[in-house]
């Protein structure tokens, strides 16, 4: 246990035995900065938003992926009744048609991702009444067509499986971005939560001061009274003890304003009562400066979203290439078709279709339209190419940056804890004075002013530091503490 730790282990202790002598504590919730953190990534607004677009994404690629199954598909007909007049051009007379037509498709339909093209089992099943007026004759019978058919579309890329693509990307950096709002919101609550704990302390810090006023009061007091100390001493000191006393109700005012505001990032009710406590302890930790940049660029979930971005940059170049592109398709189809009066010899004589059809799509003059798009999108790519290098860099500078603190911040405890020391035994040798009529109420009011200001300033530093060294844990997705990396819960994002 280190002199930091010695010096701080019961400042749990402390601050709710000072709150239960200001008797504060009753009905009030106490959070921990653990509890703290746990109840904001249930309930903060930012990860809420954050996990229904993580929702939307994750629903949209489910959906793409069984859209690449097979779809089977019923179309029915139960009755089509037609009756009307016709000219026939064969005959060169109007004739009476008359049909009644039941009927159905049963229909299977398979994507083929691998080539971009459509294979179909299609069987349409029906039953036909026709008459015409023409030849005075009635017509009834069953009818099959059963046919496979294959589409097939060719020099051009396969859009099936980039949207499936890009519908994982998506779902990827929602992922990633939903770790990273976890993150921050960790950085925010950890802030919120020491900010709290500030204003607590120096609420209790204020209280300790006007207790010590009221203290000085008393002895100038019993010296006016005695005739050993002239009256002016006793009105300084009651205006001493006066402003402590409102120094005191401004830090009441401050610490349920920022309560209030932690509560909102919280995501809990305004009207519930919280109190925080938190262990100030301090244990110097070796950071290797090498090591933690190192960590940061293995691990930061930015530089894979920068590495998303090119691969979508990629996918929109192709896509602007196949703007005004060459293309064809290709069609193949094979049937047989029966028709009987009676159903069991619908294939009594059947008849095949065959069909073959190769199309092209030639793109003669767009005046420079797909040139100047492909140019624009190569840019684009370019730019976030660049934009991965420049988050690279910045990750660099800001570890560096935060390795300095650290040192630094260690060297203001150290300062900060001495300066505490110093300044509680001055006030004491100054009060003792006081006592004994050596010192003014000025003078003494000036030592409890630099004793309260230590307090305050060892406080801020222990919480710097610990704040900087989470600072350094998010950044690097490292805990140095722990010697432990930390690895997000990203769900697997090829879903099947």
């Amino acid at each position: 246990m280190t002199k930091y730790n010695l010096r701080f282990r019961q400042s749990l202790s402390m601050l709710l035995i000072a709150f239960l002598a200001a008797g504060n504590v009753s009905g009030q919730r106490l959070l921990t900065l653990d509890q703290a953190v746990r109840e904001a990534l249930n309930n903060s607004p930012d990860i809420i938003q954050a996990r229904l677009s993580l929702e939307q994404s994750r629903e949209n690629l489910i959906a793409q992926r069984a859209s690449l199954k097979s779809n089977f598909r019923l179309n029915l007909q139960p009755i089509q009744f037609t009756r009307d007049r016709r000219y026939n051009e064969d005959i060169g007379e109007w004739i009476d048609v008359q049909n009644t037509v039941s009927a159905g498709t049963f229909s299977v339909e398979q994507p083929i991702i691998w080539t971009d093209g459509v294979i179909s089992l299609n069987n349409h099943f029906g039953w036909q009444d026709s008459y015409s007026s023409n030849s005075d004759k009635t017509t009834r019978g069953f009818n099959n067509n059963l046919s496979l058919k294959l589409q097939q579309p060719i020099f051009t890329y396969n859009r099936r499986k980039l949207d499936l693509k890009e519908l994982e990307l998506a779902y990827e950096n929602s992922q990633l971005n939903y770790a990273v709002r976890e993150l921050a919101v960790e950085k925010q609550i950890t802030q919120f939560f020491y900010q709290v704990y500030q204003n607590q302390m120096n609420l209790i810090t204020s209280r300790e001061e006007y207790a010590n006023r009221k203290q000085s009061y008393e002895i100038i007091k019993n010296k006016v009274d005695a005739g050993l100390s002239p009256k002016e001493e006793l009105l300084q000191a009651e205006l001493d003890m006066l402003t402590s006393k409102s120094t005191m109700q401004n830090n009441e005012v401050e610490v349920e304003n920022i309560k209030d505001q932690f509560k909102q990032a919280l995501g809990i009710p305004l009207e519930e009562e919280i109190m925080v406590v938190a262990d100030i302890s301090v244990t110097p930790v070796d950071v290797d400066l090498n090591q933690a940049i190192n960590y940061a660029l293995q691990n930061r979930m930015e530089l894979r979203q920068r590495q998303i971005e090119i691969e979508q940059g990629q996918f929109d170049i192709i896509k602007t290439n196949a703007l005004n592109e060459f293309r064809g398709d290709i069609g193949v189809e094979v049937g047989l078709f029966g028709m009987n009066e009676k159903l069991g010899n619908i294939y009594e004589k059947p008849t095949d279709n065959q069909a073959v059809n190769f199309t092209l799509d030639i793109p003669l003059w767009d005046w420079g339209e797909k040139k100047a798009k492909l140019k624009a999108a190569e840019a684009s790519l370019k730019a976030k190419e660049y934009n991965l290098k420049d988050e690279e860099v910045n990750i660099k500078l800001t570890i560096r940056q935060i390795y300095r603190n650290l040192g630094n911040l260690l060297t203001q405890i150290e300062i900060a804890r001495k300066n505490q020391e110093n300044a509680k035994l001055t006030y004491e040798i100054n009060l003792e004075k006081y006592r004994n009529g050596d010192l003014t109420s000025m003078d003494l009011n000036l030592q409890q002013n630099q004793l309260t200001q230590a307090k305050n300033n060892l406080i801020n530093a222990i919480i710097n530091y610990k704040i900087e060294l989470l600072n350094m844990k998010l950044q690097t997705l490292y805990d140095f503490e722990t010697n432990e990396l930390i690895t997000p819960a990203l769900e697997e994002s090829r879903i099947k």
